[in-house]
């Protein structure tokens, strides 16, 4: 663990945007290689029959969920570490955002603001769609059918049975997701949104959403998170995740700009993947996901929306002595 003083993202600071200019050229060869490594992956799960099908390995485990969590995910990681070695960047620890920082509060934004947004997504989307609210009856609904499915009854009440799950998220998530999400958090947080950085910080967390979000199209397109049908809209899906990766992303470089370090961004990816699905237990029949209750729905990520709209009111909150500078410069390496 390293101590810090005044700004904690100070040792990185004053390389950004190299003096204020936007390093063109190392952001194209950045997205080319984060693009080739994941899309040619989702090349493979296609052509291996799509997600949700395809051979298995051991223990049943699907080949395209390996393929997904491994090198598509990576791809932002094998970019970053690509183009520093390609353009001749260097490979300073702190400039890479990889030092363990002892600063609380990004770790505790990271590791339990998620759920919390996760939550007031799923209430908002209850709200919207009274009808599809089941609360803990719908939570009785899901162990019964487990039990028929199974043979064998759940030893838990609906209430004990949501408080394990919670407690489950909030400790087995960050541990079993965090390998996968250092993948993409090393690539967006740790260099897309740096190296984007002389477009003022409000403008480099909107435009760095968007490629994250433009990133996923591929399995998205084969059903990944909203399944293939989007009530006969098949783009909607890749327009709601464009936008739930915009509000999303702001979060999580929110909490890598507080710090100065990737890792709190990397538990509060792994939080959203291992807690998203909480919403749904209170559902009374499968939601239409393209608007929620998870937090990659159009409905679901309103909260997260707020909280980007606080940070660029209060800059100061965003980045300490940021006041979300707008002008770009010239290019460089």
């Amino acid at each position: 663990m390293v101590p810090e003083s005044g700004d904690p993202s100070g040792e990185w600071r004053e390389g950004l945007g190299d003096g204020g200019r936007l390093q063109r050229r190392r952001i194209a060869v950045f997205l080319g290689v984060a693009f080739g490594v994941s899309w040619a992956t989702a090349a493979v799960i296609y052509a291996l029959g799509g997600i949700g099908a395809g051979p298995t390995l051991a223990l049943g485990i699907p080949l395209w969920l390996v393929l997904l969590a491994g090198p598509y995910m990576w791809g932002p990681a094998v970019a970053h570490l690509a183009t520093r070695w390609l353009t001749d960047e260097g490979f300073d620890r702190g400039e890479m955002l990889l030092r363990v920082r002892t600063r609380p509060l990004p770790w505790l934004l990271g590791w339990v603001g998620p759920l919390v947004l996760i939550f007031a997504g799923a209430a908002l989307y209850f709200l919207v769609f009274p009808g599809r609210f089941g609360g803990m009856a719908a939570v009785a609904d899901l162990l019964a059918t487990v039990e028929e499915q199974t043979g064998q009854a759940v030893p838990l009440s609906p209430t004990a049975f949501l408080a394990v799950q919670i407690v489950q998220a909030l400790v087995a998530a960050p541990l079993l997701n965090g390998v996968a999400t250092f993948g993409e958090e090393f690539g967006w947080r740790g260099y897309l949104l740096p190296k984007l950085a002389p477009l003022g910080w409000r403008r480099a967390l909107l435009a760095h959403g968007v490629v994250w979000g433009v990133w996923h199209w591929p399995v998205i397109a084969m059903g990944y998170n909203y399944g293939l049908d989007y009530t006969a809209a098949p783009w909607l899906g890749l327009v709601a995740m464009t936008v739930a990766t915009v509000g999303l992303g702001v979060f999580l470089g929110w909490v890598t700009l507080r710090s100065g370090s990737v890792f709190p961004a990397v538990v509060g990816h792994a939080m959203i993947n291992g807690s998203a699905g909480l919403a749904t237990l209170f559902a009374t029949a499968v939601p239409n996901r393209v608007f929620g209750p998870t937090p990659v729905g159009l409905i679901g990520v309103v909260p997260w929306f707020a909280v980007a709209a606080v940070l660029f009111v209060r800059t100061d909150w965003l980045y300490p002595g940021e006041s979300g500078r707008a002008d770009s410069g010239a290019e460089s390496v």
